[in-house]
């Protein structure tokens, strides 16, 4: 087999991993009653520029990835001469990275939401990855996505790996700050002993 037919199959898995996965979740979320797409509220904590900008970019991956499975010249013009060595260290990054996504998915449980919201009930989650760091999740979404550019060796894919790291550097603030006001001490002593997105 080619072996760029076997970067591009390294490449679906990641994506159908991916899909697979937050399919699950959501609808184990979904299953204990919270709603999965956002309210006022926490569209104004995320920031509308940062939330427009992560909503419309899902609308462009899908555009990106129909493209690349056509794979027209201009996606092929956009190809990066990398070596198989890191194309192969992408994939394992990847890989990897999904299955850091899994368990943090795991470890939140019904606590998980895509949006900048908790639960009424909502619990400091301190296990599991978050043992080490307090945000494993960006952790491994950055990591798919840098992944998943080495894997495709296209500069699309570098943009995008890009301008998720923006959107989570952005995000993360916000984020520290609503579990601040709801945790308080409990949370700035779990900060002190933990990473934002690697270990200490």
């Amino acid at each position: 087999m080619d072996i760029e037919n076997v970067f591009r199959i390294g490449f679906w898995t990641l994506l159908a991993g991916v899909l697979v996965m937050r399919g699950f979740f959501a609808t184990q979320v979904r299953r204990a009653g919270e709603r999965l797409l956002p309210d006022e509220a926490a569209v104004q904590r995320e920031g509308r520029l940062a939330f427009a900008i992560r909503f419309l970019s899902f609308f462009v991956l899908i555009g990106i990835l129909i493209a690349y499975a056509v794979n027209p010249p201009w996606i092929r013009a956009l190809s990066i001469p990398l070596p198989a060595w890191l194309r192969w260290a992408g994939l394992a990054l990847g890989l990897l990275s999904l299955a850091l996504w899994v368990w943090t998915q795991q470890a939140l449980g019904a606590h998980w939401s895509a949006q900048l919201q908790l639960r009424q009930d909502h619990q400091l989650i301190t296990t599991g990855p978050y043992t080490h760091v307090r945000h494993p999740l960006y952790t491994a979404m950055v990591g798919w996505a840098v992944g998943l550019a080495l894997v495709t060796a296209n500069w699309i894919f570098v943009g995008l790996a890009a301008l998720s790291a923006a959107v989570f550097f952005v995000r993360v603030p916000r984020e520290e700050q609503m579990m601040l006001e709801r945790f308080g001490d409990d949370y700035r002593s779990y900060m002190q002993r933990t990473g934002r997105v690697l270990p200490r």
